[in-house]
């Protein structure tokens, strides 16, 4: 009962919370300059200038208009109205259209990317996953030898590279981009134009050549680090007197790991199960840079360079929601493997 109610606690905490991030990010915005109605400006004195000998200078811009536009954007309004109109209105900012991407709202600009950003960031994070864990355990057992030193070489070679630059030369080496490396895989993109008319194996075949250099730079990312958390942790428990007790009593050292001292190693691990929330739904920017992308990272970068400020407080609210919820969801699988977890005296 005691963790139904301190999930209740937490669950409530995400209003206040939500609160508090999307209003100080929606009063920055709001005040830093470049925003809709400058650039809406700057458009009109460039087609002044561009036709008819500067038909429209800057000068010929006057207060009336430039009142005209701040509430034609909302900008006449006080900053709570306008905040409240966001929220509740326009839903988040979801069905209000982009400054940037004309004749389309914020939401359908969303759904266009977030399948692609899902695809690349679950692969990433399972295969992260799936490599590390196993991986750390085999250097926890074998503590020392070879096999950890020669990993631990590469694993902190991985670690020192970022995963943009990582990107970088994978893409140098194996596109095609220069006559002395190999033409395997496309230069970027999520599926080739004439995915549509392929057939189901080279539909299949031609997402794999996509996805298998991004999604590389995905794993690349958090290699190192969940890698040696999940080695020292084991390392940690294997030290524990319940494991020594264990092979007291005559079990083997395989069943004092595996029935034992591996759930309780998976406790710093759980940290990151949360992050599976945000990390599929925001992409990586710069990989996405890297490899041009179209998913929510890339669509998060231009809403900041273009001052697109509805998209990116849409893409804020959402991440912000997501990453709420995951904190609540590594709570929860720190019960799910140690249910002697007492949240109300940690």
């Amino acid at each position: 009962m005691d963790r139904i109610s301190y999930f209740i606690r937490r669950l409530l905490l995400v209003i206040p919370t939500f609160f508090g991030i999307t209003i100080s990010c929606f009063v920055i915005c709001q005040f830093v300059p470049g925003g809709p109605v400058e650039q809406f400006m700057m458009n009109m004195r460039g087609i002044g200038s561009a036709e008819a000998g500067s038909r429209l200078p800057s000068e010929s811009i006057s207060e009336k208009q430039r009142e005209a536009l701040e509430k034609h954007f909302g900008f006449d309004k006080p900053i709570l109205i306008r905040y409240w109109n966001w929220l509740v209105r326009d839903r988040m900012g979801m069905m209000v259209d982009s400054y940037k991407y004309t004749h389309k709202t914020v939401w359908e600009l969303i759904k266009e990317r977030f399948p692609i950003s899902l695809t690349f960031g679950l692969a990433g994070f399972l295969l992260t996953y799936l490599i590390c864990i196993p991986l750390g355990i085999a250097k926890a057992l074998r503590n020392g030898k070879p096999f950890d030193v020669v990993s631990s070489i590469i694993v902190f070679m991985g670690y020192a590279i970022p995963a943009f630059a990582f990107g970088m030369l994978l893409k140098m080496v194996f596109c095609g981009t220069s006559e002395q490396f190999f033409d395997i895989f496309p230069l970027g993109g999520f599926r080739s134009e004439n995915f549509a008319s392929l057939s189901v194996t080279q539909k299949i075949q031609d997402q794999f050549m996509h996805m298998f250099l991004p999604v590389l730079c995905y794993v690349i990312g958090n290699f190192a680090v969940l890698t040696l958390l999940m080695k020292n942790s084991l390392l940690e428990q294997i030290n524990q007197d319940y494991i020594r007790t264990v092979l007291a009593k005559g079990g083997t050292l395989k069943r004092a790991i595996w029935r034992h001292a591996f759930r309780n190693a998976l406790i710093p691990i759980a940290t990151g199960f949360g992050s599976i929330m945000t990390f599929m739904f925001s992409g990586s920017v710069l990989i996405e840079k890297v490899f041009d992308i179209h998913g929510m990272g890339l669509l998060s970068l231009d809403a900041i360079i273009d001052r697109d400020y509805m998209v990116f407080m849409g893409i804020l609210a959402l991440t912000s929601i997501l990453g709420l919820i995951g904190r609540i969801l590594s709570d929860f699988c720190y019960v799910l493997i140690d249910p002697r977890i007492d949240f109300e005296k940690g």
